[in-house]
């Protein structure tokens, strides 16, 4: 058996504009799987494991240069909820994408897997 790849769902009320900023602000590549359903190609991924309550699961996307990144996706039309944080682990902020669903922008201070 051989895992080969991670596949993640974004749910959001503006499916259309969210894969326009995927596509253009974003600049993800991607195939057209039919009728404009738009699937996109990641960056490398890794996977971490985390105690919690109540089982879930979260999508983060990692940058090298989080105050440069926020900068180029603001002149691009892209809406922060929050001004950036510090974290232990890392730089952070709260990307707020069409549909109002919030994504965790953030550079890494720990050792990556990538």
């Amino acid at each position: 058996m051989a895992v080969t790849g991670v596949h993640g769902l974004l749910y959001s009320s503006k499916p259309e504009e969210l894969r326009d900023v995927l596509r253009d602000a974003l600049g993800l590549r991607h195939v057209d799987a039919g009728g404009g359903w738009l699937i996109f190609a990641l960056p490398p991924a890794e996977l971490g494991v985390h105690p919690g309550e109540t089982p879930h699961h979260e999508i983060s996307l990692m940058c090298d240069d989080l105050d440069a990144t926020v900068d180029e996706l603001r002149r691009k039309g892209i809406v922060f909820r929050d001004d950036r944080q510090e974290a232990r682990w890392g730089l952070t902020i709260t990307m707020l994408l069409p549909g109002d669903l919030p994504v965790l922008l953030y550079e890494p201070r720990h050792p990556t897997a990538i």
